[in-house]
């Protein structure tokens, strides 16, 4: 009898599961005390597949939550509306999905405690389990409106030949941080721009309005020079900048106007030529601001001289309508299309955000040829802080960290393409209905993903069709689903 003991007790240890209730005996003890058995439970198994369904509602009862149901393609045999998908039909290739990592959102990711900061850095940057998988992210090239305060990386008035010119400031918090999501995904894209050149480059020598004076023009394109280069001394690769945050807006601080006229200038003669003497790769992007006005990208393009530096434009929409983009790829078709802010904001309606963002971002920016969709701010704190004077006070994070950490609208918005839709994936056709908004991919494992945005207020029962063949799906009122198949 003691040797069986002892033969169950070294299975047990093996974690061997047909003698899991023999451990849980009487007979084999946990310290001094008899382990009591659990009444036995049915496990429950998933059903059949060949589609994953993952469901947001407004109600917020389904956050990205994969849905325990059976999809399985057939033959149709119903009158359901239907969504065709065909990858025959190939269109943009997608960057990613992401967020800003402003130097608020490093602040507050950084001051969490070890465990929790690698659990979050995790959910957020992997792509297992219910992890969400951002793969692309936007910085800012010293201040901006979402740090504590303004700065740039040479603070010191005159220094054309930029001598004092250091990532300290960045090297507490946003490098760190910067570096742990390397580790976890080290192909993840980063964006960066400034909010404002050093403020005694500008014609009213401050980090608030004004505008970069000509003859700093040669300076300043040494100043991204530096920048990317110190970087890539940090381990860090600054796959693409634009030259100024909303060049068009000058009430943010910090801000800079740059029309276009001057940016085209600018890239021209000095950052572009600089970039080139320098053997940096890092993508030049124009614009970076609203959708109401594409003739700022297009007139830079309209310069050959300039367009040859340019890799693309990239657009925001607190302003305008999102076919603009669409108008822009099919003047330049060679022209990439990129988007890249749009905020949530404190006080929201959680359905209504979600659709109105899914509708025009995820589905409307992509549709235009956008080769990855960014939200705002990843991080807030309770009291949407930090921000500088002047800067966002409304601004909501993906997702809010105090004492502990709430996970907010955009989150969802942009998990239900992130962990999906993977870099190097391409948009492929699908039918649009009338209530029904589709988005559709095929990543280069040969996977197919669809993000389908219900905007009736009613639910909606429809087939997707693939390759002649069809599966039923059924979403509620204002909710959004992903199939992964």
């Amino acid at each position: 009898m003691k040797n069986i003991i002892k033969y169950i007790a070294a299975l047990c240890l093996f974690g061997v599961v047909i003698v899991t209730y023999a451990c849980s005996k009487g007979g084999v003890k946990a310290g001094n005390t008899p382990v009591q058995p659990s009444p036995p439970t049915d496990p429950v198994v998933p059903p059949k597949t060949d589609v994953a369904m993952w469901l947001t509602t407004p109600d917020q009862l389904q956050l990205f939550k994969q849905q325990n149901i059976s999809l399985v393609f057939a033959g149709a045999s119903n009158n359901n509306a239907t969504i065709t998908v065909d990858d025959s039909r190939t269109y943009q290739t997608i960057d990613g999905f992401g967020f800003a990592l402003t130097g608020g959102s490093a602040t507050l990711i950084n001051s969490l405690n070890e465990t929790d900061k690698a659990a979050l850095l995790n959910e957020l940057f992997k792509t297992d389990g219910n992890n969400i998988g951002i793969s692309y992210l936007r910085i800012s090239l010293g201040a901006s409106d979402l740090s504590a305060n303004p700065f740039s990386y040479d603070d010191v008035s005159g220094d054309v030949e930029l001598k004092n010119f250091s990532l300290d400031k960045e090297k507490v918090d946003l490098i760190p941080i910067l570096k742990r999501i390397l580790a976890i995904n080290p192909g993840i894209k980063i964006l960066s721009c400034p909010w404002s050149a050093p403020a005694w480059m500008k014609d009213n020598n401050s980090f608030y309005g004004g505008s970069l004076k000509p003859e700093y023009y040669d300076v300043y394109a040494r100043y991204f020079v530096k920048y990317i280069q110190a970087m890539k001394a940090e381990g860090i690769t600054i796959d693409a900048i634009t030259p100024q945050n909303e060049p068009l807006n000058a009430y943010n601080n910090p801000s800079m106007l740059m029309v276009s006229a001057d940016q085209g200038k600018f890239v021209k003669n000095n950052l572009g030529p600089a970039f080139r003497a320098a053997s940096i790769a890092t993508k030049i992007i124009v614009y970076d601001h609203n959708a109401d006005h594409p003739e700022y990208a297009t007139d830079i393009f309209a310069d050959a001289a300039v367009a040859g530096f340019v890799d693309g434009a990239a657009f925001h929409l607190y302003g305008g309508n999102i076919n603009a983009l669409g108008m822009v790829h099919s003047q330049y078709p060679d022209k990439n299309i990129y988007f890249t802010e749009q905020a949530t904001f404190g006080g929201g309606n959680f359905g209504g955000d979600l659709a109105w963002h899914i509708s025009n971002l995820i589905i409307g920016a992509t549709r235009n040829w956008s080769r990855n969709v960014l939200e705002w701010n990843l991080a807030s704190d309770p009291n949407l802080k930090p921000h500088t004077d002047g800067g966002c006070t409304t601004c909501l994070g993906a997702v809010t960290i105090g004492n502990s950490v709430t996970r907010n609208v955009s989150y969802y918005i942009i998990a239900h393409a992130a962990k999906f839709v993977r870099p190097g994936a391409v948009r492929i056709a699908s039918d649009l209905l009338n209530t029904l908004q589709t988005v559709a991919f095929k990543n280069t494992d040969g996977s197919k993903v669809m993000v389908v945005l219900n905007t009736a207020t009613t639910s909606q029962t429809f087939n997707i069709s693939y390759n002649n063949k069809a599966v039923s799906t059924t979403i509620p009122a204002g909710a959004v689903a992903t199939y992964v198949w």
